[in-house]
């Protein structure tokens, strides 16, 4: 039997799916990996210790599928994108990698908002400076860490740091290229991108650029011994997680929108010509021509998975010892809050937002009635508003008939339903259970000559499991209370602003 590896990493977890050519997951196997956060706003992992767990979960992935190391045809990787990974001209990290949550640069990224260095960015590469973005923190890096950033190599992004430990080359490919010093026409690296950030120097250190679905290496000896994988296996270029998770749902196409609800709130439409706009990333697609016009923020289900580690913290322990669901055991807290009215609204910014990086979440509204699962509707809501938010900025140029959806939002029904409620579009969840895994493994497959493309592999192999339309009760509901959420988000601005100079002055009033 012939089988696929498609490896996901995200800001947490590392996984390594074996999937038939079909589509349909053999083995799954995972590892987590430390998150460090030595300052307020850093976010970092060791470079060595993800490639460890990495190597791990694909050794326990092959045995458990109880296949033969030959039986795995090809390997590709998807991780988180934007944050960076640099390493030295001889090829070690340069310390640990920066990942995608970290907001060290948002002051400098805030500050060429607020000058022309921002309208020069969005005209020649598709999209404004952000605090993750690679320009950000690498001129960070220039400002704070000169030492460091003298030694700088490589400018890798995380899945091309796998691959470069699965294959011992260099490179990335074409959707990963786009995050920040590609020429949003031509799709090509461009100096002047560098050159408007002051990140000149660093143009030696950008990796080649391949099409996700080249074979760009095979597996060394060093890795094969690592991860039971044979030496001399085929691994592709790979892609971008945002767009993996697109792909694999069969959503990399124009006229579809993608929803991703993870960690990251993303929201995705394909386009045959680029779409520039302050309001969301206009990157490259999968194939030349194609544009992926992403709006994303850091506030989708991960403030979910906070309040569960904050308040919920009994009802995690029974699960992990009886092997039931979480989200079973919350149910009838939940169902019981959805039939009361609701009147608490939380902004989902604890990891960021669209408001820029002094935002902070909220819960407004509470009173002395409420209860755990009011405010956990809540939370559930607001992930929802705050797509919904993107959407509606990417529904002003590029219209929509349908959503199809990945991530955790996909595995709660209500959830779903909520979403085509508040969007007023159909969503669709598909068989795509590993969605970016599937997505990573689809470009190994094409680089194989098992699909013509990624894209056709796609359209092969997925199918529609359920379908969320419109209820025009809640829609109507959802409608109000969303105006108003959007209404008290554009209020707080200069409170998010006064309330961080109270933090600072918390910090300052501790160490005196």
């Amino acid at each position: 039997m012939d089988y696929l590896l498609g490896i996901d990493n995200g800001l947490t977890v590392t996984k390594a799916v074996v999937f038939r050519p079909d589509g349909t997951p053999v083995s799954v196997a995972r590892r987590r990996v430390a998150q460090s956060l030595p300052h307020p706003r850093w976010v970092e992992r060791d470079m060595d210790a993800l490639w460890t767990a990495t190597a791990e979960a694909i050794r326990d992935a092959i045995t458990t599928a109880g296949c033969r190391p030959s039986d795995i045809k090809a390997v590709a990787a998807t991780a988180h994108g934007d944050g960076v990974y640099v390493l030295s001209r001889d090829g070690r990290p340069l310390g640990p990698g920066i990942l995608s949550l970290d907001s060290r640069a948002g002051s400098l990224s805030d500050a060429w908002n607020a000058t022309e260095i921002a309208g020069k960015a969005l005209a020649l590469t598709g999209q404004s400076p952000h605090a993750s973005a690679p320009s950000a923190i690498l001129a960070w890096m220039r400002d704070h860490q000169p030492d460091r950033f003298a030694r700088i190599g490589h400018v890798l992004a995380c899945k091309d740091w796998l691959r470069f430990c699965l294959t011992g080359t260099i490179g990335t490919d074409r959707t990963e290229a786009s995050i920040a010093f590609a020429n949003v026409a031509t799709q090509s690296f461009d100096r002047d991108a560098l050159a408007i950030f002051g990140l000149d120097s660093l143009w030696d250190a950008l990796p080649e650029m391949a099409p996700s679905a080249a074979i760009v290496g095979g597996i060394t000896a060093a890795a094969s011994a690592r991860t039971g994988l044979l030496e001399g296996t085929p691994v592709a270029a790979g892609l971008h997680d945002v767009t993996a998770s697109a792909l694999g749902i069969g959503g990399h196409d124009t006229g579809f929108l993608s929803i991703v609800a993870g960690t990251y709130s993303i929201n995705e439409v394909v386009t045959d010509r680029p779409v520039t706009d302050p309001r969301w990333y206009c990157r490259s697609g999968i194939e030349p021509g194609q544009w992926n016009n992403m709006a994303v923020s850091p506030a989708s289900t991960a403030n979910y998975d906070w309040f569960l580690d904050q308040f919920c913290r009994a009802e995690q322990a029974e699960a992990l010892s009886s092997g039931r669901d979480i989200h079973h055991l919350l149910k009838p807290e939940l169902d019981a809050a959805f039939g009361r009215p609701s009147d608490i609204l939380f902004h989902p910014y604890l990891f960021g937002s669209p408001y820029g990086s002094s935002a902070s979440a909220g819960f407004f509204g509470v009173h002395g009635w409420h209860g755990r699962g009011d405010m956990l509707k809540a939370v559930l809501e607001g992930i929802v508003f705050n797509h919904k938010a993107h959407v509606d900025d990417l529904r002003t140029v590029m219209p929509v008939t349908e959503a199809r959806i990945s991530g955790g939002g996909a595995r709660n029904p209500a959830l779903s339903q909520m979403f085509a409620d508040a969007l007023d579009l159909p969503v669709h969840v598909t068989s795509a259970d590993e969605a970016a895994a599937w997505g990573a493994a689809l470009t190994a497959g094409a680089a194989i000559g098992l699909y013509e493309s990624p894209q056709a592999g796609a359209r092969a192999t997925t199918t529609i499991l359920r379908s969320h339309n419109p209820d025009p009760a809640p829609k109507a509901a959802l409608a109000a209370r969303y105006a108003l959420y959007r209404d008290m988000a554009e209020a707080m601005q200069p409170h998010w602003h006064a309330i961080e100079r109270l933090a600072e002055g918390s910090r300052g009033a501790i160490t005196s």
